[in-house]
């Protein structure tokens, strides 16, 4: 074999001649989520292991993420997601790390927690509208919660074939929070209800929180037993939290595991966006309402937090409403961040973690609901 015909198999062997368009565009996409994640801070535990995935997925002949062949390393780590084991294991660190004291302390937080979960309503009638069976309405829909474990554990259930874009699409858009919800934000609350400070909750004491996680599984997976995988594991991990008896498991559950599971979720959710089976209509149908689930969502907990604002006499800054979606504690930052933007003095985080926490257990129960009608 000549020198040149060395070089030329060399190149026909290369990923560079073997590179698709669609490839090409999701390398770029994944650029632009490594730029956000680095430069902008964008929720990088989350969306910098996403963007990664996505890059390693769409550079060609890695055999990383074999589908067809169940082979390479990615594939045997989004074995995990595909057989529902690291959405209960995110929740068990999710219960671990949150502290249920701001709900508990304000019970009315359930109602913003309820209303941030209207894209998952205007989600599914839109896409039963464009066609869609009420199976992957419903998949579609849950992307609404701002919950990515849920998304996929519903996923699972309902749609398999449609969980690398709606895993895709949920994840990102909880990363991508920083930049979808402030302009809603500022849209729908004036000056003045921004500007808001609310009252000091009350002191919840350490029995109710020992005994809110038991009541809520016992309550829940009695209503709905589809979701004691989810809502038996994010209490379980506030349980080790509030007990005061494990603190190693308290502190593995709420670090080391969390941590590790996000790693292997996010590589292997970010290699589903491969180009060639990502670019493709209803791929982008699913991405694009998504995207509109999620943003009425968050204006969904905005009004029921103006109604609230009007109800309580001012005394509740509707900010706090756009917390009711499931990213925690993402939203509640992002509630914190407005309110002293509007008002220096203005310290809106532990009051938002209410409607957060609640926004984490109403997307379990709708997808739940939607479970008990569909699955």
């Amino acid at each position: 074999m000549s020198i040149s015909d060395t070089f030329t198999k060399i190149w026909q062997d290369s990923g560079f001649a073997n590179l698709e368009w669609q490839s090409a565009v999701m390398l770029l996409v994944s650029f632009v989520l490594v730029f956000l994640a680095i430069s902008k801070k964008f929720e990088p535990l989350l969306l910098l292991p996403i963007a990664f995935g996505m890059l390693l997925a769409n550079l060609p002949l890695t055999g990383i993420f074999d589908k067809e062949a169940h082979d390479g390393l990615i594939y045997q780590l989004y074995l995990g997601v595909k057989l529902g084991i690291y959405p209960s294991l995110i929740f068990l660190g999710i219960g671990a790390m949150t502290d249920f004291g701001p709900l508990l302390a304000r019970p009315s937080s359930l109602l913003l927690g309820a209303g941030a979960q209207l894209g998952i309503a205007v989600a599914f009638v839109l896409s039963i509208l464009l066609g869609f069976d009420p199976n992957s309405a419903a998949s579609i829909a849950i992307i609404g919660g701002a919950d990515g474990p849920t998304a996929i554990f519903l996923t699972n259930k309902l749609k398999p074939e449609l969980l690398p874009a709606i895993a895709i699409a949920a994840y990102s858009y909880m990363a991508l929070i920083p930049l979808i919800q402030p302009p809603l934000m500022r849209l729908l609350t004036t000056d003045k209800e921004r500007k808001i400070k609310m009252d000091t909750p009350r002191k919840v004491s350490k029995i109710e929180k020992i005994c809110f996680p038991i009541v809520v599984t016992v309550i829940c997976v009695l209503l709905l037993p589809s979701v004691a995988p989810l809502i038996g594991m994010l209490m379980l991990g506030n349980l080790f939290r509030e007990s005061g008896v494990v603190e190693r498991l308290s502190s593995t559950a709420q670090n080391a595991l969390i941590n590790i599971v996000t790693i292997f979720l996010g590589i292997s959710v970010g290699a589903t966006a491969d180009g060639v089976t990502f670019l493709k209509p209803e791929t982008l149908k699913v991405i694009l309402i998504g995207l509109l689930a999620f943003m009425f969502s968050t204006i969904g907990g905005l009004l029921f937090g103006k109604l609230m604002a009007v109800i309580t006499k001012g005394k509740i800054n509707p900010l706090i409403g756009s917390a009711g979606v499931s990213a925690v504690p993402m939203a509640a930052r992002i509630s914190q961040i407005e309110g002293a933007r509007a008002n220096p003095q203005n310290y809106l985080l532990m009051h938002a973690m209410g409607p957060n926490v609640a926004g984490v257990i109403g997307s379990a129960v709708a997808a739940g609901i939607l479970l008990a009608i569909l699955g």
